[in-house]
């Protein structure tokens, strides 16, 4: 039964963090979701010192995150920390 849940709590981060990221990419709340919080950070600041040109950077991934399944996005992102593209 434990086998069974863990895809579909792996799924819901898929799209919330892909959702989060093609919404508020600029306030990189995907990244903190997944525990990049350097990462996280980093985008934070670069989107303030564009005047929020860096939020590109979060809509991007966010279409990234969701073209993924969710096995690709697991092995990427969960288990290999992937933080960039």
């Amino acid at each position: 039964m434990n086998d069974m849940q863990q895809p579909h709590t792996e799924e819901s981060k898929r799209i919330l963090c892909g959702i989060m990221g093609i919404l508020l990419g600029g306030l990189a709340i995907h990244k903190f979701i997944l525990g990049y919080t350097k990462e996280g950070i980093i985008q934070l600041i670069v989107s303030v010192v564009t005047c929020g040109a860096g939020s590109l950077i979060g809509l991007i991934e966010g279409i990234l995150y969701l073209t993924k399944s969710d096995a690709d996005f697991v092995n990427t992102y969960q288990r290999n920390k992937r933080g960039w593209f």
